[in-house]
């Protein structure tokens, strides 16, 4: 069942500007060394009082093997002409994930893209529509930039509330798991996917900081969540691409689900997302109570 047509996830352009890529530079290296201490990178700490916590820049300098001037400046944001070497040498003193250091990368030497390229409209081909459809005993859904849903299932829609419901730019997992009191109850560990959902948003910010689209989720939800704002200032970035939600759906109580994300090959900006319960436990039993009362168990007056 094709519950999106596909000119429906188009979202409308923004008036806000671009996020600030020198400033996004300058506040992620800076919340990275905040968050070392000198014993944590083998550097002796002699007790002497610090003005800001983690590591100075000095520090982080000498343990790159860069001048403390030539850090300042890529702190400051100013990333132009800096090395891949001297890049992967700060990764290292920083400790940086692979998904931080893909981020740095993204900030310190972007590439360049078409202006045209971020407000294009995000199109779900056909046959994935039809494959997602097919899956008929388990919630799936494409999520595209910024976190948008693209389309989904009749399972989807009965976990997750129907989303053709809703108006298009309203199909977006950010802008519901901070500004929807039902979502927050859906989730049992809500704080965790809060702070999934703002890294894989920034990760985004540092593919494309040239969205104005982009800009204007971030700056609505900054307005309206305190959470959105605690999270967005921590500069974390991750990729979460398989892992365990525990959720309390208003039909069928607690469930515990897997789920599984797949990158498109031929579009990275596209993910398809699968969950599913162990077999014979008490979440499959209500999965298939969802499936077998089909659009009677959409939550969408639940989660609208």
């Amino acid at each position: 069942m094709d519950i999106q047509p596909g000119e429906e996830s188009v979202v409308g352009p923004a008036p806000e500007q671009p996020l600030d890529r020198r400033a996004e530079l300058s506040e992620f290296l800076r919340t990275r060394r905040a968050r070392l201490k000198p014993e944590d990178v083998g550097l002796p700490d002699f007790g002497r009082h610090r003005r800001v916590p983690g590591l100075r820049r000095e520090e982080l300098a000498q343990l790159a093997g860069v001048s403390v001037a030539y850090y300042t400046r890529l702190e400051q944001g100013n990333g132009r002409n800096v090395s891949a070497e001297v890049l992967d040498a700060i990764a290292r003193a920083l400790r940086l994930t692979d998904a931080e250091y893909a981020h740095l990368t993204h900030l310190a030497k972007p590439k360049q893209h078409k202006k045209k390229t971020s407000a294009r409209t995000q199109q779900v081909r056909g046959a994935l529509r039809q494959l997602i459809d097919t899956l008929d005993g388990v919630p799936a859904y494409v999520v595209g930039r910024r976190s948008e849903i693209l389309a989904w299932n009749r399972m989807a829609a009965a976990l997750f509330g129907d989303w053709s419901e809703l108006p298009p730019q309203e199909r977006n997992w950010a802008r519901m798991v901070f500004l929807s009191p039902a979502y927050r109850d859906l989730f049992v560990d809500w704080d965790t996917k809060a702070a999934d959902m703002v890294s894989y948003l920034r990760m985004d910010a540092g593919c494309h900081p040239d969205d104005p689209r982009l800009s204007a989720l971030v700056g609505e939800l900054s307005v309206k969540s305190e959470d959105f704002r605690r999270l967005w200032a921590t500069h974390d970035v991750k990729e979460k691409s398989h892992g365990v939600k525990r959720m309390r759906h208003p039909l069928v109580g607690e469930l515990t689900l897997s789920f599984e994300t797949f990158r498109l090959p031929d579009d990275h900006e596209q993910s398809v997302v699968v969950y599913h319960a162990e077999p014979g436990s008490a979440s499959a039993e209500a999965l298939r109570l969802l499936g077998s009362w089909g659009v009677d168990a959409s939550v969408g007056s639940h989660y609208g």
